[in-house]
């Protein structure tokens, strides 16, 4: 183990455990850092938060592209290929490190990063609930403390030496990526490829979501990104409709029609949902605002309508066969309860709900009909 090392920025301090091998590599803008890590209290255990070799996943962050613990960046970028090395760091530059831990241990679960919803960020989510889901975390969220960082350098990749996935561009490249994820998806929904093109729609409005985090909320700029997203979203939408998602169209056009009530697509794609499951009295509503919103709809929805009150019909006539049956086999059994009296019968009174629980028990079981 060499001597502790100080690092030109103020609040931390390295130590090597395991030298490296050859130059340090040039972490320029764009080039892809793949490392190990293993997070560790200050405490005298030196308790484990959390450790990538044990995920088994490597640990991969693209140098300039705003990665929520930058200081990751400084830390790496004094390392060699191959070293292994410790760093503490005050809380100045740990903060944020409960954040990050939460969306590597959901990528390790197998989970989204981030809950993914498209209107609404991870870090709001955060404070409208204020958890991150993991109960060291929110402790570690309420009292920031000091930490280790033990990083193995693993890889320096340039960037002409990878393909480059959205999540690695800057801010004018994703911006030029949007167009071409939207008619890639386009393409794929014309061809009955749902799934598919729901991926290059989601991937879309990530990369416009990912900018419109550095403009300030319901400015202008702000307000153009939005619209691109809503676009996206409700291609989004009409795919989960032909795939049967009914109920994450009704979350998802409902978050737009919150924030934008204007939005006439988003009525009729939610009509259109709550249509598909039953929720008659909502399809109608929304239908309703279709027409007030852009009475061109007109026709469009006068057919949807149509199939509306014939499935509706459909639905009660099954109803009604479904009762008179049961309603019949409640009766004899009412029947059988009332008491024998030498001069007949006496008048019939009302059952007992315990009664009652037992006959729609038997009801469930097929026993009576």
């Amino acid at each position: 183990m060499q001597d502790t090392l100080l690092l030109g920025s103020e609040g931390i301090k390295k130590t090597i455990l395991h030298g490296g091998t050859g130059e340090i590599p040039k972490f320029i803008t764009g080039a892809k850092v793949t490392f190990h890590f293993r997070t560790q209290l200050c405490d005298d255990d030196r308790t484990v938060i959390d450790d990538s070799k044990v995920v088994g996943t490597p640990m991969e962050i693209v140098i300039g592209n705003m990665f929520k613990l930058d200081i990751w960046e400084t830390l790496l970028s004094s390392m060699r290929i191959g070293e292994v090395a410790e760093f503490w760091c005050d809380t100045t530059h740990t903060g944020v490190y409960p954040l990050v831990s939460k969306s590597m241990r959901r990528i390790a679960e197998g989970k989204d990063p981030v809950d993914w919803h498209i209107h609404t960020c991870g870090m709001a989510n955060m404070f409208a609930y204020h958890s991150l889901g993991y109960d060291d975390l929110d402790e570690l969220m309420k009292e920031p403390k000091p930490l280790y960082f033990v990083l193995e350098l693993l890889k320096v990749q340039q960037p002409s030496e990878y393909n480059r996935e959205s999540w690695a561009l800057s801010d004018e490249e994703r911006l030029k990526v949007v167009p071409v994820l939207h008619g890639q998806g386009n393409k794929l929904y014309k061809q009955g490829r749902y799934q598919e093109a729901t991926q290059k729609y989601k991937e879309a409005v990530i990369c416009i979501k990912n900018v419109q985090t550095k403009e300030k909320a319901w400015d202008i700029p702000w307000m153009k990104l939005e619209k691109m997203a809503n676009t996206l979203t409700l291609n989004y939408c009409q795919c989960l409709l032909r795939m049967e998602e009914y109920y994450e169209v009704i979350e998802h056009t409902s978050d737009i029609i919150n924030q934008h009530p204007g939005v006439v697509k988003a009525f009729y794609l939610r009509g259109k949902a709550h249509m598909e499951v039953w929720n008659e009295a909502e399809a109608r509503q929304d239908f309703g605002r279709v027409l007030d919103l852009d009475p061109g709809m007109k026709k469009a929805v006068k057919k949807d309508l149509a199939v509306l009150n014939m499935r509706m019909e459909e639905k009660n006539q099954e109803d009604r066969d479904k009762y008179k049956g049961n309603i019949q086999g409640l009766n004899s059994i009412f029947m059988r309860r009332l008491v024998r009296k030498p001069s007949g019968y006496l008048p019939f009174t009302a059952p007992s709900p315990s009664f009652l629980c037992a006959a729609k028990s038997l009801l469930r079981r097929g026993e009576i009909n």
